[in-house]
């Protein structure tokens, strides 16, 4: 390839990848070196935002067609149109998050990151690759936390977060159904890591592509969780209770800070008093498809919510 190699970042082995195979013979002229300012943000502009919309509906659908129980579409808290809502919201947001997140992988390429490519730059060596793998998701969930709580104040909420809140009973679809604000917010920390921390390339690559699909996974309706890590593991069921009761369950992978932080709810799903609970009980009573009245029993009230 023509062109300086592009400095450390995992994004550099997505561009040199683009940049062989497509951009640099197809797109880009001769004289337009690869490691130009001008030219690496286009190109991460692109890749960006065809990365995001192929891992966005790509994993979305899988989780849609295999996964999410359809029918939980039957919940009166149910929108008309939802999944194509919940899509069309996401696919309009993501081009716009796209942009602030392509300044940080600017500054990646550029050199400014802690990523590295071999297991021997490591300060620990293969122990530092394992324990910056947990650290990262530990750090993030963390961080996430806080954010997504300070989302929900009642002097942001209504700006930022409640666009998201409008799919109280989600779909995989729902997972990037966020204000372009909100999104960028809660993805950040990901982002921010590498700066702070150590981290291989690829093993950076590889949680960006498992954080896409645990976003997916607790949007997905799967209640399941295993016994011994219900009280751990922030899974589907927990999520389903923030968006049905607003201030609970903050959390992304755990529920830590949410017990720290006094925001820790017991799934519903679990207790017999969750989504599929309700529908059974108003088919049951012969009233599915009645206003919102029938699912008092079961729902608490979202008075927080405005």
């Amino acid at each position: 390839m023509d062109g300086e190699k592009i400095k450390d970042s995992a994004m550099d082995l997505v561009l040199n990848v683009a940049d062989y195979y497509f951009f640099t013979p197809y797109v880009y002229p001769a004289s337009w070196p690869e490691d130009g300012a001008l030219r690496q943000i286009i190109s991460l502009l692109v890749v960006t935002n065809l990365g995001a919309a192929v891992l966005y509906l790509g994993l979305g659908a899988i989780s849609y067609y295999f996964i999410f129980d359809h029918n939980l579409m039957k919940h009166p808290h149910f929108l008309e149109n939802q999944v194509w809502r919940e899509i069309k919201y996401a696919m309009t947001s993501l081009p716009v998050i796209s942009i602030p997140t392509v300044a940080l992988f600017f500054t990646e390429v550029r050199g400014y990151s802690k990523l590295y490519d071999h297991v021997a730059d490591s300060p620990l060596g293969w122990p530092g690759l394992f324990l910056s793998m947990i650290s990262f998701l530990f750090f993030t969930d963390m961080c996430i936390y806080w954010i997504h709580r300070f989302l929900h104040h009642k002097l942001i909420y209504k700006l930022f977060h409640k666009p998201h809140h409008i799919w109280k009973i989600p779909t995989p679809f729902a997972s990037h159904a966020f204000h372009p604000v909100d999104g960028f917010l809660q993805g950040m920390p990901y982002h921010i890591y590498p700066f702070l921390f150590p981290l291989h390339k690829v093993l950076y690559l590889a949680l960006y592509v498992f954080v896409n699909i645990w976003t997916i996974s607790i949007h997905d309706g799967d209640y399941r969780v295993p016994g011994a890590l219900t009280s751990v593991i922030n899974g589907s069921a927990h999520h389903t209770d923030h968006h049905l009761f607003f201030d609970y369950n903050y959390g992304q992978y755990f529920t830590l800070w949410d017990r720290l932080g006094g925001s820790y709810r017991h799934p519903s799903a679990l207790m017999g008093k969750g989504p599929h609970d309700l529908i059974r009980k108003l088919q049951a009573e012969g009233k599915l498809g009645n206003d919102e009245a029938n699912v008092t029993d079961f729902c608490e009230p979202r008075s927080k919510e405005t």
